[in-house]
């Protein structure tokens, strides 16, 4: 608008000085200057009609402008609302997934605690668990050491195998074989083989020689004292529990444990070798289960050979039975047979009296018996 003001009145000093020109050359040109003051108002109202127009077009612009404003600051304050419900759903979902983490980690780190409580409570029990199996280990060694201790552990670790794989009535404990022997346990199986003696024998001090020898010569005396000590007691199972006529021609030496087993097999054959030919079976805890499963066989076949011939016994009582119950249904028969025929027999009786019942329904009584009718039915009885 300032533009506006200032080109109207650059237009109305160019007016007035050309007036001024005109009114100083006279007379003349009066009608001429008259001429051009009219072009000039003309001019000077299309000016002014100019300035009018391009007013109101300022003015519509400016207001155009106003809107466009309004509308940019209603659109920029809605971004401005967007923007800080978008920040605050973020803040709150933020708060919420902060809020569920550390939840989240409590309660971790509560199982967390819990398991580590249950551990130690698991660790405390075993190393209870590891006390308790030392001072066994040490009442274990205290039995050990002494002999006839270790004997009893020996012959109930063998009372314990046997009870577990084999019937009561397969074994006997502290057997008497006469001339006041005991054997540890005796196998009652039938002949063959017979019954089988089984002793426990334990030779601990000969073996932790052995393992204990710090060079080869060490080595060699346990060696030998260890093949002693077991080819004594084989001697003693043989001549003590190898009864002719009582017992099989074997017998069994149970070692109570399988280092002492491997040892003798790893290193001593010619020991086996021996006991082999004292017929005197030289079996560990292991080996002695797997004998006692073969013994439960044994003893299975014998109880069917027995039973199967129980079942032939009462097969031939069965077949017996079958025969005379043959002959009684034979007998029985012929009893149907005659049956039959003698009710054959009453079927006729019966037809003939339902005859001759007929023939006597037909007879005429009284006066109508003189007609021809009666003398029709008189020749009719006559039938036989």
């Amino acid at each position: 608008m300032e533009m506006a003001t200032m080109v109207a009145g650059g237009l109305a000093l160019a007016a007035l000085a050309l007036v001024l020109v005109t009114l100083s050359r006279g007379q003349a040109a009066q009608a001429a200057a008259r001429l051009q003051a009219d072009a000039l108002t003309r001019v000077i109202e299309g000016i002014a009609a100019s300035q009018a127009a391009l007013g109101g077009r300022l003015a519509q612009l400016a207001e155009t402008q106003a809107a466009s404003q309004s509308q940019l600051a209603e659109r920029l304050q809605g971004q401005e609302r967007s923007l800080a419900k978008t920040v605050e759903e973020r803040l709150a979902d933020m708060a919420k997934r902060l809020d569920d983490g550390v939840q989240q980690a409590a309660h971790r780190q509560a199982t967390s605690l819990h398991d580590l409580r249950e551990r130690l409570a698991v660790i405390d029990a075993a190393q209870k668990n590891i006390t308790e199996l030392s001072a066994q280990v040490v009442s274990l060694q205290d039995i050990l050491s002494n002999k006839q201790a270790r004997g009893a552990f020996g012959e109930i670790q063998l009372n314990d195998i046997v009870s577990a794989m084999l019937p009561p009535s397969a074994y006997r404990f502290q057997a008497a074989l006469g001339d006041g022997r005991r054997v540890d346990c005796l196998l009652d199986l039938p002949n063959p083989p017979g019954a089988i003696a089984i002793d426990a024998k334990f030779p601990l001090e000969s073996f932790h020689l052995l393992r204990n020898a710090r060079d080869d010569a060490e080595r060699t005396l346990a060696g030998r004292a260890f093949a002693t000590a077991i080819l004594k007691h084989v001697r003693d199972i043989a001549e003590k529990y190898i009864v002719p006529g009582q017992t099989a021609e074997s017998a069994l030496m149970f070692l109570p444990s399988e280092a002492i087993y491997a040892e003798l097999h790893a290193h001593f054959p010619d020991v086996v070798e021996k006991s082999f030919r004292a017929k005197v079976w030289i079996v560990s805890p292991t080996t002695l289960m797997a004998t006692l499963n073969t013994v439960r066989a044994v003893l299975k076949d014998a109880r069917m050979r027995e039973q199967a011939g129980v079942i032939q016994k009462e097969v031939r009582l069965l077949l017996d039975d079958v025969g005379r119950l043959d002959d009684r249904v034979g007998a029985l028969d012929k009893h149907f047979g005659q049956a039959v025929e003698d009710i054959r027999q009453i079927r006729i009786s019966t037809e003939k009296v339902v005859k001759r019942a007929d023939r006597i329904e037909t007879v005429q009584l009284g006066d109508e018996a003189d007609g021809p009718a009666a003398e029709v039915a008189a020749p009719q009885a006559k039938l036989p």
